[in-house]
């Protein structure tokens, strides 16, 4: 298991997006698909507060429910990428 948890939408750009950077930093993350219908969401809903994906948990740096996908790719590439400390 993953301390990191992608909550993704088959065929989702900014899904997409986030696994590519997840791809290219050669992380290893849990993938949970969400249901298509907004309404039927409430996994995702729980953890981030909101219906909508990419969002992703980060056990190890305390991360619970970041959404928006430029905002993920920024955090991974800071968290663990070059602008890793």
């Amino acid at each position: 298991m993953s301390d990191i948890t992608l909550y993704e939408l088959e065929g989702c750009p900014y899904c997409a997006k986030v696994k590519n950077k997840l791809a290219e930093l050669d992380i290893d993350y849990d993938s949970e698909m969400v249901p298509r219908s907004h309404a039927e969401r409430t996994e995702v809903e729980e953890v981030s507060g909101q219906t909508g994906v990419p969002v992703i948990v980060d056990e190890e740096h305390d991360v619970d429910g970041m959404a928006e996908s430029d905002d993920i790719v920024r955090y991974l590439e800071e968290t663990y990428g070059s602008g890793a400390a």
